[in-house]
């Protein structure tokens, strides 16, 4: 994918404030401090267009990025930081519910886990309720660099398994620039089928919550 243009489109906390255009849409989510401004710099091939914290957490809206005039790339709020209070942590969930729920224009969703460390509850009980919104969703098994390339296989049947996920995970490393290139083929084919298929109607989907998982402490 050449990158002509990325622009951080609409700064949002309420559903009224998302772009009016119905143009595709990849969501990413995960837990705090799983990378995600990183990885979604890297994908644009810009440095700090998505705001990078060394404190988890920072996100505390819905950002939308539109890239090449044609889709956008959606930024939600982190979840699982123990460290926000619990009003707080109440209104980022209802932000993400209203958006999978409501956005018929959404594509994929990638959901980000550290491939470091074993899914925690949260991570489980957010990628069950993906799986039933009837989106295509895929795992981002993110900062492989971290570990030795021959582990990586065994880190991703651990996520897997924790997961219980049918969906394809694809370790990247944000920072080496490796696995980039998967994603973005997956992205290419979403936007294909996008562009032959006919707009969307509601979906007939019952509307899935994110508000039950339990905040856990940072992994480090």
């Amino acid at each position: 994918m050449i990158i002509r243009s990325a622009e951080l489109e609409s700064v949002t906390v309420r559903p009224d404030q998302w772009p009016k255009t119905r143009l595709p849409e990849f969501a990413f989510l995960g837990r705090s401090n799983v990378g995600k401004s990183t990885l979604l710099n890297r994908l644009l091939n810009r440095k700090q267009l998505a705001r990078v914290s060394s404190q988890p957490g920072k996100t505390r809206q819905i950002n939308f990025y539109l890239v090449n005039g044609s889709f956008r790339f959606v930024d939600l709020p982190g979840y699982g930081y123990a460290a926000v209070s619990k009003q707080e942590r109440e209104r980022f969930a209802v932000m993400i519910d209203r958006y999978l729920n409501q956005r018929d224009c959404l594509r994929r969703i990638f959901h980000l886990i550290d491939i470091r460390h074993e899914p925690t509850k949260d991570d489980v009980a957010v990628h069950t309720a993906l799986l039933e919104l009837g989106v295509p969703v895929s795992v981002v098994a993110t900062k492989a660099d971290k570990i030795g390339k021959s582990h990586i296989p065994k880190h991703v049947k651990v996520i897997r398994e924790t997961l219980r996920t049918p969906v394809d995970i694809w370790p990247v490393s944000a920072e080496k620039r490796t696995g980039l290139e998967a994603l973005w083929a997956v992205m290419e084919g979403d936007l294909a089928e996008a562009g032959a298929s006919s707009a969307p109607g509601e979906s007939s989907d019952p509307a899935i919550s994110f508000t039950s998982a339990d905040p856990e402490k940072r992994e480090t």
